[in-house]
């Protein structure tokens, strides 16, 4: 990923609209899902990138700050609105350096600013807000969200299935903690264990990591195992329960699956999002179904009890005598169960009169028969 943004990982532009960020990465997950891709490690970087990218853009307060700040904006801790009278603060004082050097692009020229040295905003971000492994004390994992495909019949009575997706797991060798120490789990004596120490930068004052232990109260060196992050990425197989009258678009949450807390910190939460396939036959409309039903010439006009199949199983639907093309009939509670209150909709039947498929002249004949019962002209009245 270095080197490219999240837009151009996702290969959308900056004002791509939400519907278009997410068909494209349905399309691309598809095609580097780690199940499509067994034992391809390119695939599964690539899936984890991917999967980044559409976390941040897909939520309108994520891309916001990043549009903004950039991925510094994304760390745990930052303060944009500190950011933001820090940028305000530099300008009023004729500090050089503008808002996309304060968002982390750099290039800015290099200055004092009460006993640090900058080379543009990138460095303010590190030494106030925490580069690298840097965190304020306990924090929570990030949600993860991953698309799930589902059949129409599926959806509605629900069922059971496994996912395979690419996440962070807590780094084995330092527990989550990024930091490694042979004599135990000490506390940093720069700050006493706090992980932060005080700033004070123009009208604003901030608490930044602690240099020595990298935000964590720890003594001890950085983890090579992870570089400090605390977590290490994997491919985890979890079993996930489809309620009964999921959606298109609906969201599962699996508590606790998401990314894993820092510093003792929880663990984030997985929502899982279905996207159902179209059924040739039924359609859904919320809670309601619908579907049409042909019926020969005979059944509709002389009345008939028609088999309509509904998610609680077979019923005989009671066609009226002299019944139309066209005409719809409900049937009560046999539609797809809310979600929430587990009711069921109402199914709602459109009979289609076929006419027989054939040349035999003793159809037809019939049919040239029937004529003769229509009681006047049939499109009378039909103008534009």
């Amino acid at each position: 990923m270095a080197g490219e943004d999240y837009y151009s990982i996702l290969g959308v532009k900056k004002d791509a609209k939400e519907t278009e960020i997410k068909k494209i990465y349905r399309k691309l997950a598809r095609k580097y899902h780690p199940d499509v891709n067994p034992g391809d490690k390119k695939a599964e970087e690539k899936f984890k990138s991917i999967s980044e990218a559409y976390d941040v853009l897909s939520n309108p307060e994520k891309r916001k700050i990043y549009d903004e700040f950039g991925e510094e904006g994304l760390r745990s801790g930052f303060d944009p609105e500190q950011a933001r009278q820090y940028k305000e603060w530099s300008r009023r004082s004729g500090r050089t350096g503008g808002a996309r050097d304060f968002a982390g692009f750099g290039g800015g020229p290099s200055y004092d600013t009460g006993g640090f040295r900058y080379s543009g905003f990138e460095d303010v971000f590190t030494d106030l807000f925490g580069g690298g492994a840097a965190q304020r004390g306990p924090t929570r994992g990030r949600d993860v969200e991953s698309a799930l495909d589902l059949d129409f019949n599926t959806a509605i009575h629900g069922g059971s299935t496994r996912v395979s997706l690419q996440t962070a797991v807590p780094c084995p060798t330092c527990g989550g903690s990024g930091r490694v120490s042979p004599a135990g789990d000490g506390v940093c004596r720069t700050c006493n264990g706090t992980g932060q120490i005080g700033v004070s930068q123009g009208p604003v004052n901030f608490s930044r990591p602690c240099p020595d232990c990298g935000g964590t109260g720890r003594a001890g060196q950085t983890c090579r195992e992870c570089g400090g992050t605390g977590s290490k990425p994997k491919v985890q197989t979890i079993d996930v329960t489809i309620p009964a009258g999921v959606k298109d678009g609906s969201k599962i949450r699996l508590a606790g699956k998401g990314e894993p807390g820092r510093n003792g910190g929880p663990p984030g939460d997985l929502y899982i999002i279905t996207h159902v396939a179209a059924h040739p036959y039924y359609k859904r409309d919320g809670d309601s179904l619908k579907v049409d039903i042909p019926v020969t010439v005979s059944e509709a006009m002389n009345g008939a009890e028609i088999p309509v199949e509904t998610p609680t199983g077979i019923v005989q639907l009671k066609i009226p005598k002299g019944t139309k093309a066209g005409q719809r009939f409900r049937l009560k509670g046999k539609g797809a169960p809310n979600l929430k209150t587990k009711t069921p909709g109402d199914m709602y039947i459109t009979i289609r009169v076929q006419v027989p498929e054939t040349d035999e002249e003793e159809a037809l004949a019939a049919a040239r028969k029937l004529d003769s019962f229509y009681s006047g002209n049939i499109r009378q009245g039909i103008k534009l």
